[in-house]
């Protein structure tokens, strides 16, 4: 008989590895780099375990070198849909009754062979297809991803206990269903511990999944399922699709058994798919949960307070880790007058020792954006400001794509707060500073406020405790994220739960309970032990010593 109460393991964050010259995970990575940069995979959909090769491909390339090829991923229309949607509603009644526990072992493995064995797979795919260096791989593709896993893990357990009071005579229970039907996840190309977390969070709650990749991650997200596989992950519970969201989301929002979407991308996309569903919202079993992280266009705001040095630090990490392609990257800049000349010597310092290449040379801090579409629209930024006499583009501003999509981190200066780079995401290496009169900072507040309908992340500067503390409350709705004296990217699982509301998403907050709780439907089960077994109650029994009630 099993009488086991379970109680995994307490969660803690992976160590975050170094890198450095001599030591056993940089010897161990540059030689799975080397390995994976000669291969070209053949990427084939998984659905109900099986693999399935369309013959309609399409060829994935190392951003920072776009002449090497590093796979050729198989893209599913409709007739792949439809049987990946059979194949997960087939899976969910054994997946969705499997003890808890169970479940949760599954990706408590997974974690530990992340840690492991499979960290420089994962890093390297991540290096090699997104144009990640060996530190922000790391601290994705490996430590945020193994966190997801475990915190989950964590989450899960205090859903579960959660627990209804129960009076004399009768047992009260909460039962957290997984949802009727399957969660269709869609994931971007920016993190790859996203990618992970989008398919794995519905799917440890005992819902079955249909993935959708980014078509330029395919080759670290082949690897993240293979890495599920490799845990015990059993057949159909996440199915792996490669293809056109177009495509996808056409078959997927016209099924009635299409519950929920956990999805990470562009505003506009996450529009039309919430469009989509309402039209088609009286042809679904139930009620679809719509999850979605989306754009932003993340500030700094610095008040003449604050110290300049640690402002000019966060605008270049803030702005330029990951060629700024992420949706927390410091995109618009506020600073005060009198700080001005020191925040641009120490941005103009330290970019001066920033070098940009290829990620096999661990010594470039900047890489390559993902594709030409990107490089494409980032430069058309950047020629808009090189046109315009009222910007002024203080560093960078030069590009190539002649080997990869390179594009020098740049910063710009405008006069006027609404110039279009300082209210649209641009979504790569490019930030915009407005300089503004020390005794406008109220002023300038209400700009911030009215300038973006992003509100994602944001970081305030300032030494003075009550300036921070007006701050903080007059900046409450424009930040999911907000931080203090830091650049306003680098959440933590655990730590700093993670999203923002307005046009940046659904604030269902990764990284937390939050997130969990959105991917079950629950039920109250009461049981009477001594069930009544006559409609009367005391009270209408009759009393002689009462008089009548009369008119």
């Amino acid at each position: 008989m099993n009488n086991l109460t379970s109680v995994p393991p307490q969660p803690i964050n992976e160590p975050v590895k170094s890198y450095a010259p001599g030591s056993p995970e940089r010897v161990s990575l540059r030689k799975r780099l080397s390995e994976m940069r000669t291969e070209t995979l053949d990427i084939p959909a998984i659905i109900g375990g099986k693999e399935i090769r369309t013959g309609n491909t399409l060829s994935i390339v190392a951003p920072h070198e776009h002449s090497r090829e590093l796979a050729t991923a198989h893209q599913c229309g409709e007739e792949e849909i439809n049987v990946a949607i059979k194949a997960a509603l087939q899976a969910r009644h054994d997946w969705m009754f499997m003890d808890w526990s169970d479940r949760a072992a599954i990706f408590l493995k997974a974690a530990d062979l992340l840690a492991g064995p499979w960290r420089d797979t994962i890093n390297a795919a991540t290096m090699l297809g997104q144009s990640k260096n060996a530190y922000q791989a790391e601290v994705d593709a490996a430590c945020e991803l193994i966190d997801f896993f475990r915190f989950n893990v964590h989450y899960m357990e205090q859903i579960y206990q959660q627990q209804p009071l129960s009076g004399p005579g009768v047992w009260n229970r909460v039962q957290y269903r997984a949802l009727e039907g399957f969660v269709f996840a869609v994931t971007p190309f920016n993190f790859t511990s996203i990618a992970g977390n989008l398919p794995s969070a519905p799917a440890l709650m005992g819902n079955t999944v249909l993935w959708k990749p980014a078509s330029t991650s395919s080759l670290s997200s082949y690897y993240l399922y293979k890495l599920l596989e490799a845990a015990g992950l059993p057949d159909g519970v996440i199915n792996f699709i490669p293809g056109r969201g177009s495509e996808m989301g056409k078959h997927v929002f016209s099924s009635p058994e299409f519950t929920g979407l956990h999805f990470t991308g562009s505003t506009p996309t996450f529009q039309y798919m919430w469009a989509t569903v309402a039209k088609n919202l009286s042809n679904y079993r139930t009620y679809p949960r719509l999850v979605g992280e989306t754009g932003g266009k993340d500030f700094i705001m610095a008040h003449p307070s604050a110290d300049p040095v640690a402002v000019g630090t966060a605008i270049v990490r803030g702005a330029f880790e990951y060629q700024g392609q992420k949706c927390s990257a410091a995109s618009r800049v506020y600073v005060p007058k009198s700080l001005w000349s020191e925040i641009q010597e120490t941005v103009g310092d330290q970019l001066s020792r920033i070098s940009m290449g290829p990620v096999e040379d661990f010594s470039n801090f900047i890489n390559a954006v993902i594709d030409r579409k990107a490089f494409e629209s980032i430069t058309g930024y950047i020629d808009h400001a090189k046109s315009d006499p009222a910007v002024e583009i203080i560093f960078g501003g030069e590009y190539s794509d002649e080997v990869g999509f390179y594009i020098e981190p740049t910063v710009m200066v405008v006069s006027d707060p609404s110039y279009r780079a300082m209210c649209e995401e641009i979504f790569g290496p490019v930030v915009t500073i407005f300089v503004y009169d020390d005794d406008q900072y109220e002023q300038t507040l209400d700009v911030l406020d009215k300038t973006s309908e992003y509100a994602l992340t944001g970081a305030l500067f300032a030494r003075d405790r009550k300036v921070i503390q007006a701050g903080t409350k007059r900046l409450i709705d424009n930040a999911g994220n907000f931080y203090i004296n830091d650049k306003p990217s680098g959440a933590v699982v655990g730590h700093q739960p993670f999203g923002g509301a307005r046009a940046s998403g659904t604030n269902d907050k990764a990284g937390s309970y939050l997130n969990l709780i959105r991917w079950v439907s629950a039920r109250t089960i009461k049981e009477t032990f001594n069930p009544a077994l006559s409609f009367e109650y005391p009270f209408m029994e009759s009393d002689p010593s009462e008089s009548p009630i009369s008119g």
